[in-house]
């Protein structure tokens, strides 16, 4: 049972997968094992979401830059700063001062690429300040869970 646990929290720290992708895989694992409790896969996913946030917002833009023009990263390296520098970009443009706004619905909102690693990697870009991003990308992310808990509710209820 512990390793269906530990399969969650780690999906949840994939980037593209995050909690978008976890909570579909909780629900699916807890349709086959009913047992399996949701309510602290929930918790778990939202921790392994949120811990590689500090890691990005301080080193990873540093980290893209460094290796963007390294023969084997430097493409995978140049498309995340431009993934990342595309979503600072747009989010400035649409926001303006509701900069913390447009942060927290660009992470809330799961579609893909629009996850806590690139709203992230975006307030890093833009240089925003580090308690609000970290505040923004949590409520977004709850926003996330909950758009992704309905939706998996409705699937597995029509599925199973």
């Amino acid at each position: 049972m512990l390793a269906k646990y530990l399969s969650v929290f780690l999906w949840a720290m994939v980037p593209l997968v995050e909690l978008r992708g976890a909570i579909p895989i909780a629900h699916g694992i807890h349709a086959v094992d009913p047992e399996f409790n949701l309510k602290l896969a929930y918790v778990l996913i939202a921790i392994g979401n949120m811990l590689p946030v500090p890691f990005i917002f301080f080193f990873a833009r540093k980290v893209l830059e460094w290796g963007k023009d390294k023969p084997v990263i430097g493409k995978f390296f140049t498309f995340c700063l431009e993934k990342g520098e595309k979503g600072g970009r747009k989010l400035q443009a649409t926001a303006g001062r509701g900069l913390f706004v447009a942060l927290l619905l660009f992470v809330g909102i799961p579609v893909p690429g629009t996850g806590a690693w690139t709203g992230t990697l975006a307030a890093s870009i833009l240089d925003m300040d580090f308690k609000q991003s970290v505040l923004a990308v949590i409520c977004g992310v709850a926003l996330a869970g909950i758009i992704m808990s309905i939706v998996s509710f409705v699937i597995v209820g029509v599925v199973v």
